[in-house]
């Protein structure tokens, strides 16, 4: 496990995670989640933003559309929460994406639309 990025912190948001999963279990709307990972998150001291906007540079210029990230963790960390049947090639390329305009080392995507929580580590 030496060899994980951000090993601790990824166990204690995933953690929380599944926390929240197993109280609410599978079937809920993505923003329910986040409004119940965002009580635990605070009520564990875990420094966090929520829908941190980031902006694009294109070749030099700023795009006037930005994006934002669920939720960026220890100022580190991206979240990206789904409430879907399955994490997709999709949801992986974004996490990506995001990755390189936050100059963020680490996203986890996590499902909580599975009867099983579902979560995928992405490492730049």
């Amino acid at each position: 496990m030496s060899n994980l990025i951000y090993p601790e912190e990824s166990y204690t948001i995933i953690g929380k995670c599944m926390e929240v999963h197993n109280n609410l279990g599978a079937g809920f709307l993505e923003i329910v989640y986040k409004d119940a990972l965002e009580y635990e998150f605070r009520k564990a001291g875990i420094i966090y933003e929520r829908e941190k906007q980031y902006q694009v540079n294109y070749k030099g210029i700023i795009l006037s559309h930005h994006f934002y990230a669920d939720f960026v963790i220890y100022d580190k960390i991206i979240l990206e929460v789904k409430g879907v049947s399955g994490i997709t090639d999709e949801f992986t390329a974004q996490a990506i994406n995001y990755l390189k305009v936050s100059q963020n080392k680490l996203a986890l995507i996590v499902n909580f639309g599975e009867l099983k929580l579902n979560y995928k580590r992405i490492v730049l």
